[in-house]
């Protein structure tokens, strides 16, 4: 997985707060996994919990020279990296399978085949985890394709055109729509499609059962979810809307499958063996090869992009890229103590890049970078350009206790489910739950759904902090006093359809974050702070907590020459 981080205007993407999976129901046994005496072994390697809550940025599994490493990976992707598999393909297991993250630092020579690495991640599963898992047959829900009353729409093809669905660029002006133009494709092949746009918004897989066979033409276009629906307006076409253009729609079920099953897997992994740090050296510290720093062209066009070894930004301020080298924005929303007033006044195009030669490098490509070590490259690039020195400590700040008022509207789990029932998995997804009420339809200003299974209220607190385009800015701690684990379905609205479309807070609101849950705006806008309290039966209140901030100690407001 490489990390892409687009930055749109002065805005910071953040990232929702959890890994989505599946819930299912009964499973039968198959054939176990091989031994893994047979399997080849990582010469070294380092495993860890991620420390980070909620869960942080992910990133790998990357090949960095004679290091396979991950980053923050659940261990349902791990299972996935290793068994070559969807994470829809990995089921059962216990709860925590999906929201615990780990890290890996794992040495092999750089000429080792990505088949025999897999390997080597499947003994150190089965090692270090004591992972026991097979192959068998389980009922998950899953969403059909079928087609709508009437006769298909879509035009069989020619078949002379490779089968595909190619992304087209946003039409020029208006708000931005997603586009696909697709040539001789099949309706398994348009599944496919529909299971990576959802991502890991919904992981359930795609069944064809329209019935149709062959390839067909047809174009796919769409508005997406947050600003670009605020400025559609009434003429937003949702991805539902899109299909039944096509004569196509998609249903909630459920059905059997062959997937692998988790029967038992370690929350902790067995630690280090002795004297691992002599074997894994840490890792040299690329360098960007080129790096051009210089105030923003107020006629030039402001973009963003920091990732897969790179940035090239243009007219942000310096506040954002010490939000991205410091992990500020996410997960935890630190805030920078006392701040100079030029930090987010003054606007810098910057270009930064890694060369191919930086050790770690695999033929002429740039090493791929993990996301810590991509920020502690960027750090230093501050420090050398801006002489930026700064430090994390804990200081008594704004917060947030998150109390109970009416719990009853919180659904405890069925104790009567089986051991090993995915539906104990600990996941959200962005769909509606098991009613099948999905408010976006009555409403479309609730443009965020959750549904959450099986979660806990101090899990609920951690990730309201990173809930993208809610309205909770600061730390949550949950002090409702409940200990039990729930289900519960969650509707609100991004920032883009709050009054001014996310341009400054909302209504009410201090230090960017409001001291009441705001009262739902009579455009239909429900902010996230408000729905926690209606739906939940939950409320946040402001108090005085020590948090972590961010200490500059000294920073210059010119950069050094080019």
């Amino acid at each position: 997985m490489k990390i892409r981080i687009l930055v749109v205007a002065s805005l910071l993407a953040v990232f929702p707060f959890l890994s989505f999976a599946q819930a299912a129901g009964d499973v039968s046994k198959g054939d176990a996994t091989p031994p893994a005496a047979i399997s080849p072994r990582f010469e070294a390697a380092h495993v860890d919990r991620n420390k980070l809550a909620p869960i942080p940025m992910m990133s790998g599994p990357n090949r960095e020279g004679d290091r396979y490493v991950i980053y923050a990976l659940s261990m349902e992707a791990l299972i996935s990296n290793a068994y070559d598999v969807p994470e829809n393909n990995v089921v059962g297991g216990p709860s925590w399978m999906s929201f615990d993250r780990y890290d890996i630092d794992g040495k092999t020579p750089a000429t080792t085949s990505d088949a025999n690495v897999k390997l080597m991640l499947k003994a150190l599963l089965e090692e270090r985890f004591h992972l026991a898992i097979h192959k068998g047959t389980t009922s998950t829900p899953v969403r059909v394709l079928y087609l709508e009353k009437g006769a298909s729409k879509l035009k069989a093809s020619d078949g002379h055109e490779d089968a595909g669905c190619k992304p087209q660029p946003f039409p020029p002006g208006g708000p931005p729509v997603i586009t696909f133009d697709c040539h001789n494709q099949t309706m398994d092949g348009l599944g496919q499609l529909l299971n990576s746009i959802a991502g890991y918004q919904d992981k359930r897989p795609v069944i064809d059962k329209t019935g149709l066979k062959g390839g067909f033409d047809f174009k796919l276009a769409w508005t997406p979810d947050g600003p670009a629906r605020a400025m559609a307006g009434a003429g937003a076409v949702s991805l539902t809307d899109a299909l039944s253009e096509l004569g196509l729609k998609i249903a909630s079920e459920t059905a059997p499958r062959e997937a692998w099953l988790v029967d038992s897997v370690d929350e902790d992994p067995a630690p280090d063996p002795p004297g691992m740090a002599k074997l894994l050296p840490p890792r040299p510290l690329p360098e960007f090869d080129v790096s051009v720093i210089k105030p923003f062209d107020p006629n030039g066009q402001r973009r963003g992009m920091i990732g897969n070894s790179r940035i090239d930004v243009n007219g942000i301020p310096l506040r954002m890229l010490i939000n991205f080298a410091w992990g500020l924005n996410y997960p935890n929303f630190i805030d920078i103590a006392n701040p100079p007033a030029w930090l987010d006044k003054d606007l810098w195009s910057i270009e930064a890049k890694v060369s191919a030669d930086q050790p770690g490098a695999i033929g002429n490509k740039p090493q791929q970078l993990d996301y810590p070590q991509f920020q502690l490259m960027i750090r230093a690039l501050l420090a050398e350009r801006f002489h930026l020195q700064a430090h994390i400590e804990e200081r008594e700040g704004d917060a947030y206790d998150l109390v109970a008022v009416n719990p009853k509207l919180l659904t405890p789990v069925d104790p009567s489910l089986p051991p090993n029932d995915p539906r104990l998995r600990e996941t959200c997804m962005a769909v509606p739950g098991p009613d099948g009420v999905d408010p976006r339809k009555k409403n479309p200003a609730l443009d965020r759904l959750l549904y959450c299974q099986n979660t806990t209220t101090e899990h609920l607190a951690e990730g309201m902090e990173g809930q993208q385009g809610g309205d909770v800015h600061l730390k949550v701690f949950d002090k409702t006093g409940l200990k039990g684990r729930y289900n519960y379905t969650l509707s609100f609205s991004s920032m883009f359809n709050m009054p001014g479309n996310g341009i400054g807070p909302p209504p009410g609101a201090a230090s960017g974050s409001p001291s009441e849950p705001s009262a739902s705006d009579p455009s239909g806008a429900v902010p996230l702070s408000e729905a926690i309290k209606t739906e939940l039966g939950l409320k946040l209140v402001k108090t005085k907590e020590p948090v972590p901030v961010l200490v500059i100690d000294h920073i210059d407001e010119t950069p050094t020459p080019n």
